[in-house]
């Protein structure tokens, strides 16, 4: 039985340049954990890096929430969005913990896999086609590595070594003028374990150097690449 063809959303932006309804839509109906404004200021900074003509990637994938905005702007500038999730889920997604799903739960290992769910939320969006999705753990990816990045979207697990881990590997390739956009981050201790460690990351971004504030959204802070990049690693 052939496979249904990606429903065709209208792809034309609102009258303020920010994702039509239908993506808008789409974007608010996938499982996922982020908020509207937080959504509309990701897909704006992914707009403007769209302009520098380089791919856009995220780390974190999930269930495909946030994916949708980056390959709807992606499409808007003729670049790929990229996404990068080894789809076992993060820590403070596991049975147990507050934000488990157990409709993610594959239930002929028992373990987590969130890419048959991901890959429906782009089928239905239309986007799958503007989406290339690198299943596997983030460090290992970063590793081999060695193109630049319009934005850098870092949204992966929240401890210090994950989160650090992430910028070490992904900020350095993004390009001059580019975007580095980190999400969950919490300034107040009370937040330790779902928002500190991307405190973190953020305030190590401002104090390399390398980076400096755009603009903040709830827990979205947006950082562009200033001077000389560091080298790529890989």
């Amino acid at each position: 039985m052939p496979a249904a063809p990606s429903p065709k959303l209208s792809a034309a932006p609102d009258e303020q340049g920010g994702p039509s309804p239908d993506i808008l839509a789409a974007f608010e109906a996938a499982k996922g954990f982020m908020p509207t404004d937080e959504g509309l200021a990701l897909y704006a900074a992914a707009v403007e890096a769209g302009r520098l003509g380089l791919p856009l990637l995220e780390v974190g994938t999930y269930c495909g929430r946030s994916t949708i905005l980056l390959a709807d702007a992606a499409r808007r500038a003729g670049v790929t969005a990229l996404t990068v999730d080894h789809h076992r889920g993060s820590e403070e997604q596991q049975p147990g913990w507050e934000y488990h799903d157990p409709e993610t739960v594959d239930p002929e290992i028992g373990l987590m896999d969130t890419l048959p769910t991901f890959r429906r939320t782009l089928h239905r969006a239309g986007l799958e086609e503007h989406v290339v999705a690198l299943v596997g753990r983030s460090p290992q990816i970063a590793a081999l590595w060695n193109t630049p990045l319009g934005l850098v979207f870092v949204d992966g697990g929240h401890t210090d070594e994950h989160a650090g881990a992430d910028y070490a590997g992904w900020a350095p390739h993004v390009a001059v003028g580019g975007l580095l956009v980190i999400h969950d981050v919490f300034p107040d201790p009370v937040d330790e374990f779902t928002g500190q460690a991307p405190y973190r990351v953020y305030l190590r971004a401002l104090a390399s150097g390398e980076f400096t504030g755009v603009s903040v959204t709830g827990s979205l802070r947006v950082l562009r690449r200033c001077g000389t990049a560091a080298p790529a690693q890989g």
